[in-house]
């Protein structure tokens, strides 16, 4: 489901806000993407990149964000 409003989510470290989140990339939220059942986005959209969400631990619930390019043309 992509929803286009900001949906705050939680690892073991640190939970996130719109705030939070926008301050450590860098840049403007737009819409995130949650698959059914699942607390953690697994994409978020900002105005310049695609993040994905990557889970780093089975056991714990902690997460890394890779940023790509939403034109790379123009990147």
């Amino acid at each position: 489901m992509i929803i286009f409003e900001w949906k705050p989510f939680s690892t073991d470290a640190e939970t996130y806000s719109q705030n939070v989140f926008e301050e450590l990339i860098g840049d403007e939220f737009e819409a995130m993407m949650f698959h059914e059942n699942d607390p953690l986005p697994s994409y978020i959209w900002t105005t310049n990149y695609l993040i994905i969400v990557k889970k780093c631990s089975k056991i714990l619930s902690d997460i890394t964000f890779e940023k790509l390019p939403r034109n790379p043309v123009s990147a």
